[in-house]
């Protein structure tokens, strides 16, 4: 397996994408800093990219790898390799490749312009949501043969997490907001991982009297240990689920 981890791993590399896309990530925080002094701002102004670009980003890249690389798979299929490890070894060195290109151009940065304190919680964030929707790409994958309908499935998903899931909170808050919602909009926070990120670095940057007493109970909640180690627990199932799934798809799959 780690032999097949550093095959795809530099396969990966060869197509540079990965270095234009820690180089886009470098750039961009370098002209947050070089606009504004405040490392607040910096965080506040990157969760955007984070909460965006890194999941679009980690669903297409990895589902065009996966339909690129299908001729290899089935190579290995035939091999006295179990499909486990093939399956894994794509994962591990994909993951791998995009959270090192995130940690590398996000990271340095921070660290150049002396901000390393601030950078551990946007770090930690950013990685959870790469490993998060590289699992969704790779289910949507082994879903279908057909490329342009996995990346349909894929894109499907990161549009209903980053974007159509804050609509369906926002008509619930609304419609029922003579009642108390706070564990209840807690609740459905937990079944969006981008949500989740968000409010756990909304809350990181003490910007949480901004929202009100809603912010002062998740404040509460998340700024507590035991918060902190329920959302990234949450975080985390939300990448080890998608991908135990499509291990399990893969493994029963007629390639």
């Amino acid at each position: 397996m780690t032999r097949l981890v550093k095959y795809i791993f530099s396969d990966i590399l060869r197509t540079r994408f990965i270095v234009f896309y820690t180089f886009f990530l470098f750039a961009s925080t370098v002209a947050f800093f070089q606009l504004d002094s405040d490392f607040g701002k910096v965080v506040l102004s990157l969760l955007n990219i984070v909460l965006m670009v890194v999941p679009l980003v980690s669903v297409v890249f990895t589902t065009i790898h996966f339909f690129s690389s299908y001729e290899f798979i089935e190579l290995m299929s035939a091999q006295p390799i179990n499909r486990r490890s093939i399956f894994m070894s794509e994962y591990v060195a994909v993951a791998g490749s995009l959270c090192m290109a995130y940690a590398t151009g996000v990271g340095v940065p921070f660290l150049m312009f002396g901000a390393g304190s601030y950078v551990l919680p946007l770090l930690a964030t950013g990685l959870c949501l790469t490993l998060v929707f590289v699992s969704l790409a790779f289910l949507s994958s082994v879903l279908t043969r057909d490329k342009a309908k996995a990346i349909g499935i894929a894109l499907l998903f990161w549009f209903y997490f980053s974007l159509l899931f804050d609509g369906l909170i926002l008509w619930v808050v609304y419609t029922f907001n003579d009642y108390p919602l706070e564990k209840i909009t807690l609740t459905l926070i937990a079944f969006n991982p981008v949500d989740l990120a968000r409010i756990i670095m909304l809350l990181q940057l003490d910007i949480s009297a901004l929202m009100g007493y809603t912010g002062a109970f998740y404040k509460n909640f998340f700024g507590s240990h035991a918060g902190l180690l329920f959302s990234f627990s949450i975080l985390l199932l939300w990448a080890i689920v998608p991908l135990m799934l499509a291990l399990r798809i893969f493994n029963r799959k007629d390639l």
